[in-house]
């Protein structure tokens, strides 16, 4: 197996295999599919304290989707819908996302990872969507994707890899971003006016979207950031 090397943040939830039930370090297998589909080699990461330092081993990063963030990382109260906490993933992701947009290492953001890197930088998060927009169309229905449209900013870095400035994405989330980080950029937006993709212009490749393309066929976000790796 060729071409770069990219790291995927990774779960630790009970699962079940075979005759066992335990917690396991897991993501869906898609993640693994794209990446590869793409040109390149995965490797699963897990949330482990020090994590940050493979990625002088990494040629590209991408911070996969999952479980809520932590609200006291942004200054808040639980929401009585946000997941219970799991710290020891927020803060390897968190030192993850910091060690690679110190070292320039390019990182592609989904979902949780979108709203990870907001709140790195100093950003907030809307804990339960349904109350700013009214609405349950970014998770409708448990364990299942939706779909909705998403509005890209013309001439983005977004933009240009996706080549259109609007599409319909597979959404799955009840939390998005409130005040963004210093440094980021919205560069796309759902008809009801959720952040939907922001990017770091101080970083080569620092791009992260709130739906999950993992779970489409377009592969365009995952080809660039290969791209990037390879250089």
């Amino acid at each position: 197996m060729n071409g770069p090397v990219i790291g995927l943040s990774t779960y630790v939830e009970p699962a079940r295999w075979g005759n066992w039930d335990a917690p396991a370090n897991l993501l869906p297998y898609n993640y693994v599919e794209r990446i590869t589909d793409a040109g390149a080699r995965p490797l699963l990461l897990p949330p482990v304290a020090g994590v940050e330092t493979l990625l002088d081993r990494l040629d590209g990063l991408v911070l996969t989707g999952g479980s809520d963030l932590d609200p006291a990382g942004y200054g808040a109260e639980p929401h009585p819908a946000t997941d219970l906490p799991r710290g020891f993933r927020d803060s390897a992701e968190l030192a993850l996302a910091r060690a690679a947009l110190d070292s320039g290492v390019p990182v592609l953001g989904i979902c949780r990872g979108l709203q990870v890197l907001n709140v790195l930088l100093g950003g907030t998060l809307h804990q339960h969507v349904p109350d700013v927009v009214g609405h349950a169309g970014h998770s409708p229905t448990p364990g299942t994707f939706a779909a909705h449209p998403v509005r890209i900013a013309a001439g983005s870095r977004l933009a240009k890899i996706l080549d259109r400035d609007e599409l319909t994405v597979p959404t799955h989330h009840h939390q998005a971003v409130d005040r963004l980080g210093a440094g980021l950029t919205p560069v796309g937006w759902s008809e009801d006016g959720l952040v939907e993709a922001a990017e770091y212009a101080p970083h080569p490749f620092a791009l992260a979207v709130q739906w999950h393309p993992e779970a489409g066929e377009d592969l365009s976000l995952f080809e660039a950031l290969v791209r990037v790796a390879r250089g």
